[in-house]
């Protein structure tokens, strides 16, 4: 399973766990919350009423048809309140009195007048000095087959700081069950929302977290290969600190191979002209004729220009290998470069009386380092030229496909040996001419694909009817631009 897939799975979990214990936790304190509000009401209001009545107890003035009328009219008021956006019509408490003795002596429901009252807990405690409080379940009247618990509130009547009395004050606690669905329904919604919006994070982040590693496997993978790759831009400190991390760490080791690499095959490459030179330097020190010393000078200046020439295509080729990215880029026309290069083998040209045919869209353009592209068409065109026989033809061609640039470079002239084909980049390996015998120092190859690579191209060679046809493909200027973006 993918790494995003599991921290995504992970953070669902959580956040799911954590959000039901959010919501389990509060609506457990809800309805204690809207319950110990309504005793602490209940309690201030039975307090009131005590002090109202306690004249009238300890007078033994209690008028229960005054009191019950008073309490119907009470009953039958109608509040219109619109608490919070609950409607409320109807008025609930219920309130009776007791004597010292637990007997009721007030009922504002007319029940239990006469009835000892001692025993319940309201009256009891508070006759004793104590919080006097109880819940009891009861059918309701509205509804006698619904069951609601009610809370009851016991306060003193004193005399003389005597407890001379109770008034109980009760409450259906059904009647506060509308506040605590709709605490609980808004508690549910926003929780939803907090939910979702969690989960849309977390999707977001697990889709972030997993693009972002893929783009940094890719790119291992690539560096891993010994391709060249921009790294990848995050957003962020981490990852960014891990691409330069890796980059670093191939850089480092491409360095060592690179050195290693090129010491062996530098070192073998050097010794054949060297030994010519030493060879021809101790012939001059006899007595030779000049004819003699012509030839082996001639042969200490054309080692010479070998080694030079050398050490300058191992110069450049390994600039251009240590480049990850192309520094300096600019707008390229290929058929102004095709000219620019071909005008510089104008001699050569002549010389072998070839036949050079360009067809060049003008509309062939690409983004890259100008020098780096003369120099690696420069080195595919003279590869050419050497292959060909007199009166040869030469045939250059490009046009622009659906996404990119296809160069053609045609020559007329002997086909490479099958042998040779897979090995045509390595370096320093080159095939003689095949009408003087010379070989080159064989990096040049190796550098066009190096230069092509940097360039985000391809390039191919095959085999061809009468010749050989090298092939490169280029991005054209709008893509090129979009991938280094």
């Amino acid at each position: 399973m993918a790494l995003s897939k599991r921290i995504f799975i992970f953070y669902f979990f959580f956040v799911a766990l954590c959000g039901y214990f959010m919501v389990h936790l509060f609506s457990e304190q809800v309805y204690p919350s809207v319950r110990q509000t309504t005793e602490e009401t209940l309690v201030d209001t039975a307090n009131f009423l005590a002090e109202v009545v306690s004249f009238d107890l300890q007078d033994d003035k209690i008028t229960a048809e005054y009191l019950q009328k008073r309490m119907t009219s009470y009953q039958e008021r109608n509040p219109r309140a619109n608490i919070w956006g609950i409607e409320k019509n109807d008025v609930s408490l219920h309130i009776y009195i007791t004597d010292q003795n637990g007997i009721v002596v007030f009922d504002s429901k007319n029940r239990a007048v006469g009835e000892d009252y001692s025993k319940w807990r309201d009256v009891y405690l508070t006759l004793r000095g104590e919080y006097g409080a109880r819940s009891t379940s009861e059918r309701l009247v509205s509804d006698p087959k619904t069951v609601s618990s009610t809370m009851y509130v016991g306060a003193p009547i004193y005399q003389n700081q005597e407890i001379i009395g109770v008034l109980t004050v009760s409450k259906p606690n059904h009647t506060t069950d509308a506040y605590i669905a709709s605490a609980k329904s808004e508690l549910t919604f926003f929780a939803l929302i907090l939910f979702a919006a969690s989960l849309l994070v977390g999707a977001i982040l697990s889709w972030w977290l997993g693009v972002s590693f893929r783009k940094l496997i890719d790119y291992a993978k690539k560096l891993g290969k010994g391709e060249r790759e921009i790294p990848p831009k995050f957003y962020g400190k981490d990852l960014n600190v891990l691409t330069s991390t890796l980059s670093n760490l191939r850089a480092e080791l491409d360095g060592k191979e690179y050195i290693e690499n090129y010491i062996n095959t530098l070192t073998h490459e050097l010794k054949s002209p060297l030994a010519a030179i030493r060879g021809a330097s101790e012939l001059l020190q006899q007595d030779l004729d000049p004819a003699t010393k012509a030839r082996f000078l001639q042969n200490i200046d054309r080692e010479g220009q070998r080694l030079q020439n050398l050490i300058d295509r191992v110069l450049h080729l390994s600039m251009v290998e240590k480049k990850q990215s192309l520094e300096a880029k600019e707008r390229l026309n290929l058929s102004s470069l095709i000219s620019e290069v071909q005008s510089s083998f104008t001699a050569l040209i002549t010389q072998k009386k070839l036949v050079v045919e360009v067809d060049i869209d003008a509309k062939c353009e690409l983004f890259g380092d100008h020098f780096l592209m003369t120099q690696a068409l420069s080195n595919v065109i003279h590869n050419a030229i050497d292959f060909m026989p007199e009166s040869g033809k030469l045939t250059i061609s490009a046009a622009i496909g659906d996404q990119n640039i296809l160069l053609n470079i045609h020559n007329e002239g002997p086909q490479i040996p099958e042998y040779a084909l897979p090995r045509l980049y390595e370096r320093f390996y080159s095939l003689p001419r095949p009408y003087s015998g010379d070989k080159s120092t064989g990096l040049g190859l190796n550098f066009v694909k190096e230069v092509i690579a940097l360039h985000r191209g391809k390039m191919a060679i095959q085999n061809h009817e009468n010749g050989v046809v090298v092939t490169i493909e280029l991005p054209l200027s709008r893509l090129f631009s979009e991938i280094v973006i």
